[in-house]
């Protein structure tokens, strides 16, 4: 590291003696030429991956711009911060150094009055409104409206900078190509469009491919969500077209969004020519996936067990020590009052003992039905701790396979072709053996992450999954339908929760119901989702309900508690289940975007 204490000097070099001047030029001229070979040692550190020395040495070259106070430097190295945080996943801190960057960008065209460049106010402010969205795309709480807002504010200073050069209109293609994705999330259909097709028209000017696929995405995605599946089918492919051949990291998470996006679109389509044969694959590799992953989950399973008996043991010795010390001060107050009785109502005696009898009666009931009362909602806390510890342990493991563990394996696959282009064409088998063994398992874990939480649910929301459940439980032996209406996309957590009550329903209709038609009827009304399920099976005795562990009527019965909803079974043997359920709307916090961030 570079030492530029000495750069204090400056104040005391005299300003009227032209040799001192020189010389300071000079020193100065020498000083921020060390800088500029330190900071270029950081850049190329950050290039090949090597954060956590870029980031130290970072740090230290912004602590040296401060001290000798120079805006320019300061300016340069706090947004070279900001990357290095972008890419080892920090937004906050990223946001922090990439607004110091911009102030002290400002304040050196204040103090200086020097034209500086358009270009790195505009990069500058492209950074800072894309890591807001980024960060609101994070958030699951009333703060995500706040961070959008302020990534529009930027996106709106972005687009009123002159486009001076091309760079400068390649950052406003990726403002507006964000700009939409925000708006396509909020419905606001037309203004979604008219940003995204601004950015489509400055990326295909500059015919950058990787660009105009991803515009091309987020185009797409704006006529999915309208239902246009025929446009929204021809856009992806035509962008899928564009980078077939394209194996840069980039390209592989646009085809992978692109992929997703067109089987969603052909299967509306009822064109299953690609997508239902993937999906008789995952069928196919479900029981292998089961055998090799069933060790992932028994442990979540176990250790949420584990938690769920620990509460449950607080919970009853808690219980017992309260019913003890209700006991005591129970029989002291009896013991009080017969001594009472004893001495100053002997003659009536029997009279009393039958009162007293009477109330110690009225007690204990009071007192049990109490008990009663703490053990069933202690009981129906436990469920939902239990069951809303696996939906965010299943969430966390499918977006960990999902968005690092896959990436990794796509690295590692990208430097065994690298390096297959060493050999001249004689590569080892062992080679082609390990990208086979990468490429299989990468299959595995992508398999994995759909099952443990729906992709489709995640992405497209209650009304497509739902459709999704009907559609993959229908065989020649149970026809499910489905009957939508006025349903929209509310918080993620809410909308987990409705699938999985709805998927367990849907269970239990294809293990114990020999039904041969099943309807699922989900609208909402009057700010409550008001869900119908309804088959033609044997039917069970309702009085027996209890007993019947196996339909997991309790658990999903203390899940719609939780959820201040209502639960209604109507069945009789051989005369069909007809199941009704209310549950007050959790509106969204935050946009579940669809769209690539750039």
């Amino acid at each position: 590291m570079i030492n530029i204490n000495a750069y204090n000097l400056k104040k005391e070099i005299a300003e009227d003696d032209p040799k001192k001047k020189l010389a300071s030029s000079v020193f100065f001229i020498q000083i921020d030429t060390l800088i500029q070979n330190e900071f270029n040692k950081i850049l190329r550190l950050n290039k090949n991956e090597k954060y956590a020395i870029a980031l130290e040495r970072s740090l230290k070259l912004y602590d040296k711009s401060i001290e000798i106070g120079d805006l320019y430097w300061i300016s340069k190295i706090s947004f070279e911060l900001g990357n290095i945080y972008g890419k080892t996943n920090n937004p906050k801190e990223s946001l922090k150094y990439y607004k110091k960057s911009l102030q002290n960008y400002n304040k050196q065209q204040e103090e200086t009055e020097i034209n500086l460049s358009k270009t790195e106010m505009a990069f500058r402010v492209l950074r800072i409104g894309s890591t807001y969205q980024k960060i609101a795309v994070a958030l699951e709480n009333e703060l995500s409206t706040k961070y959008i807002d302020s990534a529009k504010l930027y996106y709106s200073k972005l687009e009123n900078i002159p486009a001076l050069n091309k760079q400068i209109e390649i950052f406003k293609a990726s403002a507006f190509n964000n700009l939409s994705g925000i708006y396509e999330t909020d419905s606001v259909y037309d203004k979604a469009e008219y940003y995204i097709l601004k950015a489509l028209k400055i990326n295909e000017k500059y015919k950058n491919n990787l660009k105009i696929a991803s515009t091309l995405n987020n185009l797409g995605n704006i006529y999915l969500s309208q239902n246009y599946f025929d446009k929204s089918k021809t856009i992806y492919l035509k962008a899928i077209q564009l980078i077939k051949n394209d194996d840069s990291s980039k390209a592989i998470r646009f085809k992978a969004s692109l992929y997703f996006n067109l089987a969603w679109a052909m299967r509306n389509l009822k064109d299953y020519k690609a997508y239902d044969f993937q999906e008789l694959y995952y069928e196919y590799e479900d029981t292998i996936r089961e055998r090799e992953f069933r060790g992932i989950i028994e442990n979540i399973q176990s250790k949420y067990n584990f938690n769920t008996q620990k509460e449950l043991f607080l919970e009853q010795e808690e219980n017992k020590r309260l019913q003890d010390q209700q006991t005591f001060i129970i029989i002291g107050i009896i013991s009080l009052v017969i001594i009472i009785s004893l001495i100053y109502y002997l003659n009536f005696f029997k009279l009393k003992q039958k009162n007293l009898a009477l109330k110690l009666e009225q007690t204990e009931l009071l007192k049990n039905k109490e008990l009663d009362k703490v053990k069933s909602e202690a009981k129906t806390r436990i469920i939902n701790a239990t069951m809303d510890g696996e939906e965010s342990e299943r969430k966390k493991i499918a977006e960990t396979l999902h968005d690092s563990v896959s990436a990794l394996l796509s690295s590692a696959n990208l430097h065994l072709q690298a390096t297959r282009k060493q050999f001249n064409g004689n590569t080892p088998l062992e080679i082609d053996k390990t990208q086979e063994i990468i490429s299989e398992a990468t299959y595995k874990i992508r398999d994995l992450s759909h099952t443990l939480v729906s992709s489709v649910l995640l992405k497209f929301g209650l009304n497509y999954a739902i459709r999704d459940i009907a559609e993959k439980y229908s065989n020649s032996s149970l026809k499910v339908d489905t009957e939508i209406k006025n349903v929209k996309r509310y918080h993620q957590n809410f909308e987990i929760k409705v699938y999985n009550i709805t998927h367990e329903f849907i269970n239990n209709i294809l293990k114990h119901s020999k039904a041969s038609n099943a309807i699922i009827k989900l609208k909402e009304e009057n700010n409550e989702l008001i869900i119908s399920i309804t088959d033609d099976g044997i039917g069970f005795d309702k009085t027996k309900i209890n007993d019947k562990e196996g339909l997991g009527i309790n658990q999903i019965d203390a899940r719609i508690q939780m959820m201040k909803g209502t639960f209604h079974i109507e069945s009789a043997l051989n005369k069909g289940t007809n199941i009704f359920v209310k549950l007050p709307i959790v509106e969204k916090e935050k946009p579940n975007y669809a769209s690539l961030v750039q």
